[in-house]
């Protein structure tokens, strides 16, 4: 299709930015907190911030078909998709943790096309264009040149089910054995992110989402990283696990992953 991309881009920044806008205003106020399971947390604020987003959408795209965390799959009439997370970080925002993003990527016959991740705290907007590089602030970024997983800092996240939480426990013993330190922040788009732009050197986590990883995935590349299956097989972001990295210790972080992975459960 003959699509511009950065008019997509455009409408996802204004969206995102009105969507980070409300998130901040709505803070540190008596917002209602709801559960989707046992612990994994939905507030009205995810709600608001996703409405506004989708209507922004719509307002400029009305054929478009969108993914949203809360409202699911809409259908449309042409190849366009927007996959939208209005607050990945939600139980960090719950708790007024400072650490949480609104992220929107948009497929065009199903590749990634574009994508911004919003941080309303630090006012950081992360965005890329297939092809373009990846930017923070409008100032282009790239990966860290770190080659020694040793000396690098690395980061993961963990999912709400028990099965994947202790297989991600025995994966992070094994990293921490292995690499500089391994941070756990709570949002997966965030952390991509952070990859991008140099302040990790790598990202791996299991049960992901699509909204969790379809704008941060693109940046990474676009900034000059990997993104794959920890196997190192191609990913993409209907993929339930990922391994980010600035491609110089990908390999190592590789090896490690799928080695712990193939451990039995009882050890």
């Amino acid at each position: 299709m003959n699509i511009d991309a950065n008019r997509l881009l455009a409408v996802a920044e204004e969206a995102a930015t009105e969507a980070g806008a409300l998130i901040f205003q709505k803070r540190k106020t008596a917002f209602k907190v709801s559960k989707k399971g046992k612990v994994n947390l939905v507030t009205e604020v995810d709600l608001a911030a996703e409405e506004l987003i989708v209507s922004t959408v719509h307002r400029h795209f009305p054929e478009h078909q969108i993914l949203a965390e809360e409202r699911g799959s809409a259908e449309g009439t042409v190849p366009i998709k927007w996959v939208i997370d209005p607050i990945d970080g939600t139980t960090n925002y719950a708790h007024d943790y400072p650490f949480f993003c609104v992220s929107i990527g948009i497929e065009i016959e199903g590749a990634l096309a574009a994508g911004v991740v919003h941080d309303p705290v630090s006012r950081e907007t992360f965005t890329a264009v297939s092809g373009e590089g990846a930017y923070l602030n409008g100032k282009p970024i790239q990966v860290s040149s770190e080659s020694s997983l040793v000396d690098s800092l690395l980061v993961t996240g963990f999912s709400y089910g028990t099965p994947e939480i202790q297989k991600n426990l025995r994966l992070f013993n094994e990293m921490m054995m292995e690499a500089r330190s391994v941070r756990r922040d709570g949002s997966a788009a965030l952390d991509l992110c952070y990859v991008a732009c140099g302040r990790y050197e790598g990202f791996w986590e299991l049960s992901l989402q699509p909204w969790d990883v379809a704008a941060g995935s693109l940046i990474v590349q676009e900034a000059g990283g990997m993104v794959t299956r920890f196997d190192q097989t191609n990913a993409t972001i209907y993929d339930r696990e990922c391994l980010a990295t600035n491609g110089k210790v990908h390999q190592a972080i590789s090896e490690i992953l799928t080695r712990a992975c193939n451990f039995p459960d009882d050890l």
